[in-house]
């Protein structure tokens, strides 16, 4: 198995973002040498974001620049300062919904965004890059569990297309200046200090304050639910092992990154309330409105994660009980003492 050379110096960008603070903190406790970039935008609370930063500060190793991926000119000079050997391209403007009605957030960040990271590579020369794709590629396929060789026609939203965008971008330019370039599909990724758009987190608020909580497909949608430590470790895995090129001469490669598990969204729910009532913060059940499908929505994600346990011998385990506890000691410590919500 590849293991990740401690001396290599690593961007991360996006890395003030949920998945990108953990994949920094990991690397820093590994020994690397990590630069961090984010634009820190308000999409949703930016104090989360400074408390993430935070906690990388402390590290020698850590350095972290305020730039926006649409700003060419400081992102080349970067590249050129600092001499990269890996870059894990995290930084996008995320979330489904959000990409139906501002959709002009989504071409600047994941296309012109990623445009310019293509570049910089193509003109500082880096020994891999990785970069977040989403298991929203899949759209309505119907076919389950989601392989990476299923095809990907088919958006359902904006946010999916240009994730679909990425992917082939960072395949034209591995072909054509052979970047070692690797696609990563994370399947709904949560955990402490997670997105508070995402659906776990406005639940707990919305619970915290007595509301009811509203449930699309009347509560009949599946979700690969894949907590944050075990993304992390299949990344690390993952960005130790430059690919080979494929036979249309391209070292590219990509793989799905879930729980393999999809779990109801009602059990989900009531999980998540029974962890949240354990923790004494909240003490009943929630009432549930059953709404219909959302646009963007789809019915289920279920992760095909075969090519993650032959490369590496590693697949996400973690239980939705164990993480969503996790999640909830969290929540208590952050918020239930300060008034925050």
């Amino acid at each position: 198995m590849n293991i990740l050379d401690a001396n290599k110096k690593i961007l991360v960008t996006g890395a003030a973002g949920f998945i990108g603070y953990y994949l920094s903190k990991r690397l820093l406790d590994m020994g690397c040498t990590v630069v961090g970039i984010d634009n820190l935008n308000d999409y949703y609370d930016v104090n989360l974001k400074y408390d993430r930063l935070d906690s990388l500060k402390p590290y020698d190793k850590f350095a972290f620049f305020k730039i926006d991926l649409v700003d060419k000119l400081e992102i080349d000079r970067l590249f050129v300062n600092e001499k990269f050997d890996i870059v894990v391209n995290l930084a996008a403007q995320a979330g489904v919904r959000y990409s139906i009605t501002n959709p002009s957030a989504y071409i600047n960040s994941n296309i012109i965004g990623f445009f310019n990271i293509l570049e910089a590579c193509r003109n500082n020369p880096v020994k891999h890059l990785i970069y977040a794709s989403s298991s929203s590629v899949y759209g309505t396929n119907k076919k389950v569990p989601y392989s990476i060789d299923d095809k990907v026609d088919n958006p359902v939203s904006l946010y999916a297309a240009t994730k679909k965008s990425n992917e082939l971008m960072a395949h034209a330019y591995s072909k054509l200046y052979k970047i070692p370039s690797t696609g990563l599909r994370f399947f709904t990724v949560y955990g402490p200090m997670g997105r508070p758009d995402m659906a776990y987190f406005e639940f707990t608020n919305k619970l915290v304050k007595g509301e009811k909580i509203q449930i699309f497909n009347y509560g009949d949608m599946k979700r690969d639910f894949t907590y944050i430590d075990d993304i992390v470790t299949g990344m690390v895995n993952i960005i130790a092992k430059i690919p080979v090129e494929t036979e249309d001469g391209a070292p590219y490669k990509i793989y799905n990154i879930g729980n393999n598990k999809p779990e109801n969204l009602l059990y989900f729910v009531e999980t998540l309330e029974k962890c949240l009532m354990r923790e004494g913060i909240i003490n009943h059940f929630s009432e549930k409105e059953l709404l219909p499908m959302q646009p963007g929505d789809v019915y289920q994600t279920y992760a095909d994660v075969d090519d993650l346990v032959r490369d590496f011998s590693f697949k996400p385990n973690t239980s939705l009980e164990e993480g969503l506890s996790r999640f909830a000691k969290w929540y208590k410590k952050k918020y239930m003492n300060k008034g925050d919500i």
